[in-house]
């Protein structure tokens, strides 16, 4: 599974394309920085984050979209201009018919590290780690991007593997109360 995983933001998007297929060592296909300039005006950087993101997608045909859920502490004013940011980023995965799926970043960290407040080296360092990189991703925006793709990765393995032992389960018969009381007591 190819996964295309996005940290939005309207000054920096970073975005990382992984490929899953093999579930012990997902590989680093591509990665990279999308950045935008205060100068420019918001809706000229909002068409230059939806190309490029378009770019890239029609360059790595990821299979899905991972992207990072909003969370701020942050102004009011930084927070509207990356919810348009994202917007235009979800706006071009349907555009070109991708599945996207949101995760929030303590997801992402509990998934990566096992603790929902992992630091930004530690997360940095479980990227690296599982990813096998002789060095952590920068800027940070991309190793965020890279986190998220991982996340979706897991997550979809632990659903592909839920539908499987249900798949498996439906096929053994089903034993009676009287059985499950015996096989209990052995």
């Amino acid at each position: 599974m190819i996964t295309l995983g996005i940290d939005p933001g309207v000054s920096e998007t970073g975005w990382a394309v992984l490929n899953g297929e093999s579930a012990a060592s997902p590989k680093l296909i591509a990665s990279g920085l999308i950045r935008t300039f205060p100068a420019q005006a918001l809706t000229e950087r909002l068409v230059q984050i939806h190309n490029e993101v378009r770019r890239v997608i029609d360059q790595h045909s990821p299979d899905a979209v991972a992207i990072e859920e909003m969370f701020f502490l942050k102004a009011a004013v930084t927070v509207r201009a990356t919810l348009q940011a994202r917007g235009v980023i979800l706006l071009a995965a349907a555009l070109e018919k991708k599945p996207i799926k949101e995760y929030n970043p303590r997801a992402v960290k509990l998934t990566l590290t096992g603790s929902g407040t992992a630091i930004k080296s530690q997360m940095q360092w479980a990227v690296q780690r599982a990813l096998n990189l002789k060095e952590t991703l920068h800027p940070a925006d991309v190793a965020d991007a890279a986190a998220i793709a991982l996340c979706h990765l897991k997550s979809s393995r632990v659903s592909r593997l839920k539908v499987l032992e249900q798949f498996g389960n439906s096929k053994k018969p089903q034993r009676t109360a009287k059985e499950n009381l015996n096989a209990a007591s052995h």
